[in-house]
């Protein structure tokens, strides 16, 4: 049997510290991604990725985010991207003709996405604002939007940042110029929008 070649581009993301691996087959579910900030993190249940635990192995990874067909790294300040690309890459393409497990069997099950019935109009519109406008743009960047909370009484929006988006210096802009006016042009009832833990 035949093994399929494995192809790797890189892109840079707004993030200088982030750069995004994008391979020619998909990793994740659509609409699905999984965040790293840590090592341990790579192993907690319910989310263990032995792909994202393995980069970690690199010293300047500090962080890894698995969406589609990318892993999103961050690097540290004092290490430039020309130092380690080469092997990060070479790695990834190794760990793949291996068939090396991207996560665990019980991590992609336990992460169905779930509509939830009871959720109101306005939530319902606002996730599908975010999924049909925001998220192909901030995924092209190496990087995740997800939809966290809405409080009806001040109208304020939450979402969850991940990938090259979460400590980008760019992202605050991205979130107010951009996403803040679509959501409050397209939905009414939304006043503002704030990303949660970045």
């Amino acid at each position: 049997m035949q093994k399929r070649p494995i192809f790797i581009y890189t892109e840079l993301s707004p993030n200088p510290n982030s750069m995004k691996f994008v391979l020619n087959f998909e990793l994740v579910p659509d609409g699905l991604s999984f965040d790293y900030p840590s090592h341990a993190s790579a192993l907690e249940e319910g989310k263990v990725s032995p792909l994202a635990a393995d980069l970690f192995q690199f010293p300047f990874v500090q962080r890894v985010f698995i969406a589609s067909n990318f892993v999103t790294l961050t690097k540290d300040e004092q290490t430039q991207w020309e130092e380690v690309l080469r092997d990060v890459k070479a790695f990834i393409k190794i760990y793949f003709e291996e068939e090396q497990p991207v996560f665990d069997q019980s991590t992609i099950s336990k992460h169905t996405v779930v509509v939830s019935a009871n959720e109101s109009e306005t939530v319902q519109k606002i996730k599908a604002v975010l999924d049909q406008y925001v998220r192909p743009a901030v995924e092209s960047d190496g990087g995740a939007i997800n939809f966290h909370s809405f409080d009806e009484t001040d109208g304020k929006v939450k979402v969850l940042l991940q990938g090259s988006c979460s400590g980008c210096p760019s992202s605050t802009l991205t979130l107010k110029a951009g996403i803040e006016n679509l959501l409050t042009r397209m939905v009414p009832g939304v006043k503002e929008v704030v990303a949660e833990g970045v």
